[in-house]
């Protein structure tokens, strides 16, 4: 089947909050979204609805299920109506897969709300399932369907490379310990080393105390992580590194949450830059936030998904792919 044939059954649409991405994705795609609109009564409730027949066709629905929820409740009525409209298949595009930090019981009488999200998806028809940079990767686990989780490191690779002229001076850094696996992996890519902050929390996004763990002296820094939320650890990690002689400190983070006075903390912190994507939109811009966008790398996702070629390349962290072209 040639690529125009797969184009003609193949639809993209998108909920609210993420259509900004979606149009994005749509334009590299070179497929315009599909007619869909949403209708507002004055109590709050929703109602989304096609406007066009996809009967048939494998429907694609983009949209990041950050807060509030009325995010993850419009995909998944998107998703019931695709059902009921007799697509073929329905694939969740989900940029930013919310209430992942919610993957284990880690007190008495807590949910896993992940594994409930998961659920809730697949019986509403979701027969696959594309997102990137899961807060865990076991989350892949909680799916009885297919999950493509790419990563963020192909778009931040580049960026990198073109921003450090000597790399062998660049040593990455996790925040805590969760995310040294992920730091590591990033200092592998480009033959670096890496250093790692251990904090102390006495309760939610309030870190008490902070230790450096590596020789961080004369280094320029970059911290890694997959969500900025308070941007409280963040902050309290580099302002740690520069007290031990870093030359610089950047930070890349994947899902920009940012809730409440975050970006008023970063700019008034030891950060230089955060480099971001655009999974989650900014409430504001500002001089130290890099944005890059993540649509070229799930516009290419759903091409080869469509066309059933292996994206093993996409998500594999390899210096292999870490320059993706799209090509139709």
């Amino acid at each position: 089947m040639s690529n125009e044939q797969i184009k003609d059954t193949t639809a993209l649409f998108s909920c609210r909050a993420t259509k900004y991405l979606a149009e994005q994705i749509a334009k590299v795609y070179e497929k315009p979204l599909g007619d869909s609109i949403c209708l507002q009564y004055a109590d709050g409730e929703f109602q989304p609805s096609y406007e066009q027949n996809i009967r048939g066709c494998d429907v694609f629905i983009i949209q990041s299920t950050f807060p509030s929820c009325d995010n993850l409740m419009e995909l998944l009525m998107m998703v019931d109506a695709a059902k009921r409209a007799s697509a073929k298949s329905i694939i969740a595009v989900i940029p930013y897969f919310g209430f992942a930090r919610q993957d284990r019981k880690d007190k008495p009488r807590v949910p896993i709300a992940s594994k409930l999200i998961a659920d809730m998806l697949q019986v509403a028809g979701v027969t696959r399932v594309i997102t990137m940079d899961l807060h865990a990767d076991q989350i892949q686990g909680f799916f009885n369907i297919p999950v493509d989780h790419l990563f963020a490191s192909s778009i931040f690779i580049p960026y990198l490379r073109g921003l450090y002229s000597n790399v062998e001076n660049v040593l990455f850094a996790s925040p805590d310990a969760g995310g040294a696996k992920r730091a590591n992996q990033y200092a592998k890519i480009l033959g670096t080393g890496f250093v790692m902050c251990h904090k102390h929390r006495n309760r939610p996004n309030e870190v008490a105390s902070m230790q450096l763990i590596g020789d961080v002296e004369g280094k320029d820094i970059v911290l890694v992580d997959d969500i900025i939320d308070t941007g409280n650890t963040i902050c309290k990690a580099a302002s740690v590194i520069k007290e031990h002689g870093a030359k610089s400190v950047k930070v890349m983070i994947t899902h920009p949450v940012l809730s409440g006075d975050a970006i008023e903390k970063i700019e008034n912190s030891e950060i230089e830059e955060l480099i971001v994507t655009d999974t989650i939109p900014l409430r504001r811009e500002s001089k130290k936030i890099k944005v890059l966008s993540v649509a070229p790398l799930f516009a290419e996702a759903i091409r080869r998904v469509e066309s059933s070629e292996s994206i093993a390349s996409l998500y594999e962290q390899s210096v292999k792919h870490v320059g993706v072209q799209t090509k139709f």
